[in-house]
């Protein structure tokens, strides 16, 4: 078979190179198990130059079909290199299936030209990209973008102003909104962002100095994450300082100049490109895929959902099968005309505590909103409160502060975790309600609805829901935090969002509600005081104190009904 594709633009044809992949990506295509068939032998063109916006040279690996005809192209954008996982996961599995993948190291990371500005060029280097693949003679005009994290929000910033090629986009656990990423009700999500500090300035310099990195953070984490002031307290540990991890970590509030134009969520939604959305259940971005799911679907937006039992990180490991074939599936029918592989249904979530799939029309589904009430006994009922009393207290002390345990992480710490370490200490309440005689399925986002007084005036309080099961044993199902204003003995009201969920809790095991001043190092240590945490040297503990009008709000799936309790 002749490997010459024609040129559509001049009748002549191209002559695809004698490159392969590198033998890396061969060796790791060989261990997963559950992928497609092969259809094509892949080449490759290695250290292509094209021109950013401005001129500098980003490095771009070219991955192709050895075979003759014409295929779609992807184009895979990242700060993170152009090595592993890159080239097999996406240069070598794509371009075995029929397309030609453009793997490309954006400005001042792999080899790229120009210096790296978190969010800012994106945008303007896609559309440079675009360009120059309209002189490329295999191009076709058929256009898709695919990948996770950063290389999702890649995709929302060339959407925002998308080409007339695009005609596709699959976001793979993937970022919308830095600043959701980088703090919560303006608490710094201080272990993310460390996470993304070494993934951004290592990464793409090979596996070797981003694994020293981390090992280097993992084995100081208290000490930075505790240092007074908190401000650059990374650098020695990092080797540097990073400007732009300095900037967000110092930007809590949303509406600062400093991040705008940082989301591309809202301009993406008019061209309404066709998306596909994955993401876990313990995935760091979640909310953001919930949240651009609801805005496409009422923008009117070709689009599906994939939740599975994953965290960010598991999506791309013990997930990839699932997320290989949803991908495929997608960009075959969008590109290549091919809707046999489409699921029926818009959604489809994995449902935690069943092991099983459910397809849904529609997220969130129709559900009924229960409330659970918290007892000075340390029960969890759904009788509701005849007064306001306080039910418990405990003192959050930031020299010893709650720490983090499992949840929506960038590490490989994140993901469900037995807590019953956890909440044996004398800084986390738990309500805990009967056993369950029968299922109980939930669909849908939970909430917190919290009154609480506070005898410093500042405080946050980190709210959970867990599966206890019948030998005792707790197991994290999402959670959320937020901050505290209190004045004297007055009661703050405060909900908290805690995610949203797929869960079905058997019969024989019980729910329970947790809730603590924090959880350390996941997030920033409230000092007490209301000084910016960043900055703050002194720390003052506090005691919190919840009252019995708070409630544990509850999505009930409207089809399956109850959960009674005995």
């Amino acid at each position: 078979m002749s490997l010459r594709g024609p040129d559509t633009a001049t009748g002549a044809r191209w002559v695809p190179p004698a490159g392969r992949p590198p033998l890396s990506a061969r060796m790791i295509r060989a261990t997963w198990r559950g992928l497609p068939v092969k259809r094509f032998d892949v080449g490759r063109e290695a250290g292509l130059v094209v021109p950013a916006a401005d001129g500098s040279p980003l490095i771009t690996d070219h991955y192709f079909p050895r075979a003759q005809g014409d295929f779609p192209t992807l184009l895979v954008r990242s700060p993170y290199g152009r090595g592993l996982p890159w080239a097999p996961q996406y240069g070598l599995l794509f371009a075995e299936q029929g397309f030609h993948v453009v793997l490309q190291s954006c400005r001042g990371t792999g080899g790229s030209g120009g210096a790296f500005d978190l969010w800012r060029n994106e945008a303007a280097d896609g559309l440079a990209t675009v360009a120059w693949l309209r002189a490329q003679p295999w191009f076709t005009g058929a256009l898709g973008t695919v990948g996770p994290s950063y290389l999702g929000y890649v995709q929302w910033a060339l959407a925002t102003d998308p080409p007339p090629e695009l005609k596709a986009m699959v976001v793979q656990v993937g970022l919308h909104d830095p600043h959701g990423l980088f703090h919560t009700d303006g608490v710094l999500r201080l272990e993310n962002a460390l996470a993304v500090g070494i993934g951004m300035t290592y990464q793409h310099q090979g596996l070797r100095p981003f694994l020293g990195a981390t090992v280097r953070l993992r084995r100081r984490l208290r000490s930075v994450t505790t240092a007074e002031p908190l401000r650059g307290s990374y650098a020695a540990t990092l080797g540097r300082e990073i400007p732009w991890l300095d900037d967000v970590m110092t930007h809590p509030d949303a509406t600062d100049g400093h991040w705008r134009g940082a989301s591309p969520a809202e301009p993406a939604e008019g061209p309404r490109v066709p998306t596909s959305l994955i993401s876990g259940w313990h995935d760091v971005y979640v909310d953001q895929t919930l949240r651009q799911y609801e805005r496409l679907r009422r923008a009117g937006c070709d689009t599906a959902l994939l939740i599975g039992p994953w965290t960010h990180t598991s999506a791309l490991q013990r997930g990839w099968p699932e997320v290989f074939a949803e991908s495929l599936a997608w960009l075959r029918a969008h590109l290549c005309a091919d809707p046999s592989d489409l699921r029926p249904t818009a959604v489809r979530v994995h449902m935690g505590g069943a092991n099983a799939w459910r397809d849904l029309a529609d997220w969130p589904p129709p559900a009924a909103v229960g409330a659970w009430f918290p007892t000075a006994d340390g029960h969890l009922t759904e009788q509701a409160p005849t007064d306001a009393a306080p039910v418990a207290s405990f003192r959050y002390d930031p020299a010893d502060p709650t720490p983090s345990l499992g949840g929506p992480l960038l590490s490989g710490t994140a993901g469900p975790r037995d807590n019953r370490g956890l909440e044996a200490r004398d800084d986390v309440l738990t309500f805990t309600g009967p056993p369950l005689t029968e299922p109980l399925d939930l669909l849908g986002p939970v909430l917190a609805r919290l009154s609480v007084s506070t005898d410093t005036g500042y405080a946050d309080v980190f709210t959970r829901l867990c599966d206890v099961d019948a030998q005792g044993r707790s197991v994290n199902v999402c959670d959320g935090l937020g901050r505290l204003r209190t004045t004297g003995d007055t009661p703050a009201q405060v909900t908290v969002a805690m995610s949203a969920t797929a869960h079905r809790f058997a019969a024989g095991h019980r729910i329970r509600w947790q809730i603590s001043g924090g959880a350390h190092p996941r997030y920033a240590r409230p000092p007490g005081t209301g000084r910016p945490r960043v900055d703050a040297t002194r720390f003052v503990p506090v005691r919190i104190t919840v009252h019995a009008d708070s409630a544990l709000l509850l999505p009930r799936d409207a089809e399956a009904g109850g959960g009674a309790v005995s």
